[in-house]
């Protein structure tokens, strides 16, 4: 999934780059404000420590998911990934693009290669992404639309395993109960337009445009198994007391 670029393009990207700081969190957490000794020790944090894994998160997308089993819990979701090699990537997710975004859980992206190779039930856990690129509502933000297509003829065939552990999208101001297995969109009218029509004002695009963009990306076939709420087959999690131990694990 690498996307290759010259110097010119390089430079052109950085002059055009925009597409943060416009959505905040959706909640507030209780808590204290920072004191001047904490905004200190973070200033001299920043400058000292090295922070690899965060500077290697290069990609920016945002899209759409909605609770495994509950279509009517949907919410918008900004990922910052790592390509981690030409096969898998790495996202954490946040409900919004500026300093107040809350952590609201990762999606591991893989090819169609590995997804091949993964176990029938293992499958069912993790969705296809061929409408959210050919819709449109899956996009790069800030990204040249010409490498925003680039990319999206690359993500069109991945399949992502989503799990979000805080739940602004519910008024939750803090991260309470248990993760939860997220999917997402398949056809036409299961995204509220609402949503979609909030997030393009805010980003200045237009999705349907991006969907017309992206006509000439062929859509690969969803390989089996992905999706698998579409055939009644919904996994979730939940919390459980009882003691049976956990399978692969001893005590």
């Amino acid at each position: 999934m690498n996307v290759k670029w010259t110097v010119s393009g390089l430079l052109a990207l950085l002059l055009t780059g925009c597409g943060g700081k416009n959505t905040s969190s959706n909640v507030e957490s209780p808590g204290g404000e920072k004191t001047t000794k904490t905004e200190v020790l973070e200033t001299g944090a920043d400058v000292i420590q090295n922070k690899a894994p965060l500077q290697a998160m290069s990609m920016y997308l945002d899209g759409f998911h909605f609770y495994n089993g509950d279509m009517k819990g949907q919410m918008e979701a900004h990922h910052y990934c790592t390509q981690l090699n030409e096969d898998v990537v790495q996202c954490v997710i946040f409900d919004g693009n500026g300093k107040d975004a809350k952590v609201m859980g990762v999606e591991y992206i893989v090819s169609g290669k590995l997804f091949k190779t993964l176990p029938a039930e293992e499958r069912k856990l993790w969705h296809s992404h061929v409408h959210e690129v050919k819709s449109g509502t899956l996009i790069a933000p800030g990204l040249p639309q010409v490498a925003e297509h680039e990319l999206m003829e690359k993500l069109v065939s991945t399949y992502g395993k989503t799990y979000h552990t805080w739940h602004t999208d519910r008024d939750l101001k803090l991260p309470l109960g248990h993760p939860m297995i997220m999917m997402g969109f398949t056809k036409d009218g299961q995204l509220a337009d609402s949503l979609v029509t909030q997030r393009d004002q805010r980003f200045n695009i237009s999705t349907a445009e991006k969907r017309q963009n992206r006509a000439d990306i062929p859509s690969p076939a969803v390989q089996p198994g992905a999706n698998a709420w579409e055939k009644g087959e919904v996994r979730q999690l939940k919390v459980s007391d009882d003691k049976q131990p956990i399978p692969g694990h001893s005590h």
